[in-house]
Order: structure tokens, then sequence, then C-alpha cells
């Protein structure tokens, strides 16, 4: 029985590993993109399992020079003790073109474990393509001495003018500011490329870019340019985004290749004719320069409007609809779509005047492609009511371009209500609910005439220099500015004074921090609350015994304590508060009882020490 068992334990992984395989099918095609008029080329279809049957795909415009002819393979490979198994038929055919132009491949099907799969369809493009598949050369004169001692010709390999070609293509050259393109960077070439060298990308002077494809290795594809078979590997892809109108030039990129070219010197032993000669020439290639013709937005744009081109949806909500005064809520804003949504800026949202309004956060989720950047940007409101009551926030409008409308378009969202309850009184200001308008009352004269009456004036006999009230003045600003001039010569040596200022302000900072940790024990905020009660008690150690927080420990801070004369009970319940402050970081909640208990404990302890 236990050796039964014993079995079926050491097979189950494998019998696991069979089930995960089976109905895990792809069946899949490959073929060129891109063919000559006389060219033979394949047409492979591949399954990963074992075919029962093959439906052939009815192939039209190219004549069927071999198939399908049937291969398979099979591999298990054993990975830190898992076992993994794969199978795979492949049917071929080999084709030729009988015209140019494009020309569909249907699918065709396999059954597999009694379930049908079928392939992609597949277009492929025939071109007339005159040039040579080879590199050509050009020779250019120079002479060398040959082994007998005669005058011989010996060619110099070079590339041709189009055998290599490094082209930025763009996917739109007339745009709207703001709206994206994609640039994609390329070579293509008909040569062996062994290398590349000093390589130059394009700068994008007037544009927003970013890099969304850096292959490491650089891929080999067909591809027609100017009525040529090329092989094109893509270099770089990128996204760009016009900030300014008119003509922006694209600075051309370039690099240098490194070609093998056969070379064609004469033979000077019979050997020579049975190997090929090949000779490495460097080839510098550049782009084209690229402009791009950037129109302005049109005139009217709506004050809503926050620079966001493309196509984009909104949603806005708040983050809790009833709450309390005092109390820290958001209204979340998300915008999601297509187009420049990296550089959209925050809608603005007028609040009530009892709001408490916060910094906007942000936050991003992006993909980058072909039309931009698709995805969503969220923005957060954050704010606390002062005060209770029902209010109302108004809708949020936010304005975008469209490209495919030609026009603006205004989202807007509906009004947000919300209910603040009353609250527990705080320290912290609170805003006044309003501010009450009252009209201008027109009072009896809103012109008074000037007096013409001279009877009340009279002529003074002295000058105002030699009156006593003139010396009584001056006498008066002289020891205003004596008693300035000791202030001010006070305050700056008191300013100079850094420990003795530190010293000074440190109840005054450590009750400003203990009023922020009062108000996270009043929403019961566990872990806020001991991190500000920890900076308030060692920022006030730190600053009323002139210790930089480096040098605060139990030691030091014991040894100011004793020169101070505290007593062995005060530095205990420090000590106590302080470990309360640290434990609570790791430790699970001890409540809110425990909390106001520290709280009070902490005021006590820098009351006695200031005492």
């Amino acid at each position: 029985m236990k050796k039964g068992i014993l079995k079926f334990l050491l097979v189950l992984p494998l019998l696991l590993s069979f089930s995960q395989l089976r109905g895990q099918y792809v069946f899949g095609v490959d073929a060129p993109a891109v063919v000559s008029l006389d060219e033979a080329f394949r047409l492979t279809f591949t399954a990963t399992g074992k075919v029962d049957k093959f439906n052939e795909p009815q192939i039209t415009g190219f004549d069927v020079l071999a198939g399908p002819s049937a291969s398979t393979s099979s591999s298990t490979s054993i990975i830190n003790g898992k076992r993994t198994h794969s199978y795979e038929m492949s049917y071929t055919y080999i084709l030729q073109p009988k015209a140019e132009g494009k020309f569909s491949i249907p699918s065709a099907s396999v059954i597999i474990d009694g379930k049908e799969y079928s392939s992609k369809s597949v277009t492929i493009e025939v071109v007339k393509d005159n040039s040579s598949a080879a590199a050509s050369s050009g020779a250019q004169g120079g002479t060398a001495a040959t082994g007998n001692g005669v005058q011989g010709r010996e060619t110099t390999p070079s590339v041709g003018r189009n055998d290599i070609i490094l082209q930025l293509q763009l996917s739109k050259k007339n745009v709207v500011k703001g709206e994206p393109i994609t640039a994609s960077l390329k070579l293509l070439t008909k040569t062996n490329i062994s290398g590349v060298e000093n390589i130059k990308f394009p700068t994008f002077n007037g544009f927003w870019n970013q890099e969304i494809e850096a292959p490491t290795n650089l891929e080999l594809v067909r591809e027609t340019y100017d009525g040529q078979i090329y092989n094109a590997a893509l270099i770089r892809r990128y996204i760009l985004i016009p900030q300014q109108t008119g003509k922006i030039s694209i600075e051309p990129a370039e690099m240098v290749c490194l070609v093998q070219v056969r070379s064609s010197a004469p033979s000077r032993s019979v050997f020579d004719d049975f190997f090929d000669n090949y000779q490495t020439v460097r080839k510098k290639v550049y782009t084209d320069e690229m402009v791009v013709n950037v129109s302005p937005l049109p005139a009217g744009a709506p004050a809503s409007f926050t620079g966001g081109v493309g196509e984009y949806k909104m949603d806005v909500k708040l983050s809790r609809d009833s709450l309390s005064a005092h109390e820290a809520a958001s209204l979340i804003v998300t915008i999601s779509g297509t187009g420049n949504i990296n550089l959209i800026e925050a809608p603005k949202i007028d609040f009530p005047p009892d709001f408490e309004v916060y910094d906007v956060k942000r936050e991003e989720k992006t993909t980058t492609g072909a039309k931009g950047s698709t995805g969503t940007k969220t923005f957060e409101y954050p704010f606390i009511p002062r005060s209770s009551g029902t209010f109302e926030i108004d809708p949020v409008n936010f304005t975008y371009y469209s490209i495919g409308k030609g026009k603006y378009v205004t989202l807007s969202s509906k009004a947000l209500s919300i209910g603040v309850a009353r609250g527990e009184e705080t320290s912290a200001a609170v805003i006044a609910g309003g501010v009450n308008k009252q009209s201008v009352k027109s009072l009896g004269s809103d012109i008074r005439f000037i007096s013409t009456d001279s009877s009340s004036l009279r002529q003074e006999d002295k000058y105002l220099i030699v009156s006593w009230k003139f010396g009584a003045m001056m006498g008066g600003v002289a020891i205003l500015f004596l008693a300035l001039s000791f202030i001010f010569d006070k305050t700056i040596q008191r300013r100079k004074d850094v420990a003795g200022t530190r010293n000074r302000k440190a109840k005054k900072v450590a009750k400003a921090r203990l009023k922020k940790a009062e108000m996270f024990l009043k929403q019961n905020l566990y872990s806020a609350f001991y991190e500000e009660m920890h900076k308030a008690i060692l920022g006030y150690i730190s600053d009323k015994f002139t210790l930089p927080m480096a040098e605060l420990n139990k030691e030091t801070i014991t040894e100011k304590l004793t020169q101070k004369g505290a007593s062995e009970d005060l530095t205990k319940r420090l000590f106590e508060v302080i470990d309360a402050c640290e434990e609570a970081r790791y430790a699970p909640s001890t409540g809110f009882t425990a909390m106001e208990s520290h709280y009070k404990q902490a005021i006590n302890v820098i009351s006695e020490i200031e005492s």
C-alpha cells in the first residue's frame, strides 16, 4: 500500500505537467512581407501539438513549386526538477509569384485533440526588384606590384550609394500643436553589415520626446523602398509632441556601418580561386533633414482647456460623500484616453470657502504607442471642511482638442453634494463661513465744500525752529534713536547666539508639534500620532540641550538631564514615552486610551523639564 502511494506521488508531477500542456496549443504562419517577382520563398505553418488533420489554404497569385512538406520536432527539458515537453509540427510550401501587386494568403486550420485551430491570413507584396542582391562594387584605380614584377590593376572594394540607407520615418508631417507623432529610425541594407559605430541620434528641438523602443538586437525584416527590396532593422522609435508652431526641423542622424565586401583583387596563387576574399569597408550614412509643419490650435479655447490634445474621457468622484468637520477627504478627477496625456494639467476646481484645500496629487498610468500615450492620469484634490452643513461643489469642466473632430470638446461632471456633520473643536484656524456683503448707502451729501470763513485762523509771532515744541520734538527723536539702537544691538547679539535661540524656542516648537499630534489623536490616526509625538520629543531635547540629532541616545540625554537637576523618575518617564513612540512603528494599534495616556505623559515631562 505504501509503495503504491509512493509511486503515485512520483508520477503525479508528470501527470500534472501533461495536463497543463493539454489544450494550450498555438497555430501560426510565417512568410516574408515583401518578395521580388522572380523569387522563390517559403510559406510555413507551425502547430505546437500533434496534428490530427491539416486543412490547406487556397493559395492564389503564386505558383506552388513544392509542398506542403510536413516535419515534426519534439524536446524534453528538466529545469529545477520541473519537466517541460514541447512538440511541433510544421507544413512548408515553396511559392513563386505570378505577378506584381499585393496578394493575400487565407488562413489554414488544423485539428488537435478534437479542436480546430486557425492561423491568421497574411498579405505578401510582390515587387519588380531590378537591383542585385549582392553589394555593388566600384573600381578605383590603384597600382600594385605583383609577385612576378609585372604591374597589375587591383580594385578597391566599395559600397553602392543605395546599398545602405539610414531613414527617419514620421507617421505625420502636418499636425497641430500638441498632436503626437511617431518617429522610427531604421537602417535599410542590401549588404552584409557586421556592425555599426559612431552613432549620432537625431535631435528633436521644439518637441517633447520620449524613446519608446530601443532594441538591443537588430532584427531584420523585409521592406520595400523606392521599388527595391531591403532588409530593414529598427534602431529607435520615438513619440514626439510639438511644443511650438511653424516649421520645425529635425536634425539628421548619422552612423558608420561596417560592411563585408568581397574583394576583386587578382589571384596570386592557384589556391586563391577556392576561397572568397572579404574586406571590411566603413560607410557613413545620414538621414535626410525632416521638416514638420505644426499648426496652432484654433483660437477661442475655453478656460477649462489645460493642453490636452487627443481623445479623452473624464470621471469625477469624491473619496467620501459624508464626513465630519475637520476630517480629510479628496476629490478625484481621472482623465483617460489617448494623446498627449502626459502633458495634461490639473483642471481648475472651485471649492466652497469653508474648505481648506491642499496641493494636488498626480498619478499617471500610461503606455506609449504609435498614437501617443494611452492610459489614465489621476488628479487628487485633498481638502478639509472647517464647518458643518451641506455643501455643493460646482461641476468639473475639462476641455481638450479632438484631433478626429478638429475642434474643442468640453467634458462636464455633475455637481457634487457633500454633507459635513459637526465635528470636534480644534485649535486649527477656522475659515469664516462667508462674508456679509452690504450695498453702499448714499449719504446725505457726497461732497462737502471747503469752508471760506477765516475767523478761526491766527498768526504766530515766533518761528517753529526757535520754539520749545521743536526742541522737545528733536530731543524725543534723539532718545528714540538711542533706544532703537540699543534694541537692535541686543537683537543682533541674540541672533548670533544660535544655541540660545534654539533653547528659547524649544518649548514653542514642541508645543506646535504636540498640537499636530493632538489632531491625529482626535482622528485616531495611530501611526501618524506616534510619528509626530516622536518628532516633538526628540526635537525638543535636541533644541533644549543643543544636541545634534545624530548624538541623541539614552546616555547623552541622561547626562544632560542630570546636569539640569532632573530626577530619575522624570528621566524614566521621558524614555517610556520615547520607547512607546518607537515601538508603535512595528507593533499593532494599542487603542485610543493608550494614545491619550502617552500624549498627557509627554506634556507633563516637557513641562517638568521647563520648570
